[in-house]
């Protein structure tokens, strides 16, 4: 299996973060003396086989999959430190990906998160065991936690390598849309959109409903896009599929049992719906794993 990495030069450095989204506590164990602490984020850990991006390794700035970095240090509860960069707005860095900082003397979990984000789906770095998007989407994530000493005022250097947290699902029709089709939700029985940073795995195993536009043209076949975070690194979901109208009303509705989902993989679903088969069609679900997940309904 080929692992494909995402070159990302993330660097904590010395002390100021004026032009970023920093939030500082300090306690009393914490006052005094500080140390310069340089983080190398290494690159994104992403498994070729798992997604079926084939380009080589690149900056993060140049992946069009993630849009922020947040990085944060912890002193066990307690949020000591924590900055945000948006790669649209350009002054949150001087450079994308080169974070400057500086840390007490003391013992910290570090926590970074790549991520994307839209106005209606917020992304919210809590603490260092919860992180979570808090509206309609979840997104492409890439996360890493590492524990960091600080015991004098030397300079720290540490690298970190990002690994994707997500498992996606695509959904794929096998006939055209019809034109007075504009949604599809995807409804997952179980996962959830928030995660432990430390794990990378789901917060919550309730479950949530996706709806996504449909950008094919009429007539044409559709692929549509949800992302989650798992339980677990493998796990078997049940997926409701419907197709709704402009006002909202379920056109079709198909609900697959048994989904497996893996994180870092795609799993795709392809069937019927939109035509007159598509009511009476049934799913048919490969039992292997290949390079991606390819279910039929």
């Amino acid at each position: 299996m080929n692992n494909f990495i995402f070159m990302a030069g993330l660097i904590l450095l010395f002390a100021a973060c004026s032009k970023e989204n920093e939030k500082m506590v300090n306690n009393a164990q914490m006052e005094g003396t500080v140390a310069p602490v340089k983080v190398h984020v290494t690159g994104f850990s992403v498994s070729q086989e798992d997604y079926p991006i084939t380009r080589a390794a690149q900056n993060v700035a140049n992946y069009q999959g993630v849009e922020s970095v947040t990085l944060a240090f912890y002193n066990g509860s307690t949020e000591v430190l924590k900055t945000t960069q948006l790669k649209g707005d350009a002054t949150t860095y001087d450079t994308f990906g080169v974070f400057e900082c500086t840390l007490p003397m003391g013992s910290y979990t570090m926590v970074v998160v790549a991520y994307k984000t839209m106005e209606d789906s917020p992304f919210e770095l809590t603490s260092a065991t919860s992180a979570a998007y808090t509206g309609a989407h979840v997104f492409e994530t890439f996360s890493a936690t590492q524990a960091v000493n600080i015991v004098n005022t030397s300079a720290v250097d540490i690298s970190a390598t990002l690994n994707r947290i997500v498992s996606k699902l695509e959904v794929h029709s096998s006939d055209g849309r019809t034109a007075n089709v504009t949604n599809i939700r995807m409804t997952f029985a179980a996962g959830g959109k928030g995660f432990n940073p430390s794990t990378g795995l789901a917060t919550a195993n309730t479950g949530f409903a996706n709806t996504v536009g449909i950008s094919a043209e009429a007539g044409a076949t559709s692929n549509s896009v949800s992302y989650l975070f798992l339980a677990s690194d493998t796990q078997n979901i049940n997926v409701t599929i419907e197709t709704l109208d402009s006002d909202g009303n379920t056109l079709f509705s198909k609900t697959v049992e048994n989904v497996p989902f893996k994180r870092n993989r795609v799993t795709i679903l392809t069937g019927a719906m939109y035509s007159n088969a598509a009511v009476d069609g049934s799913f048919e679900l490969e039992t292997s794993w290949l390079s991606n997940y390819n279910g039929n309904f």
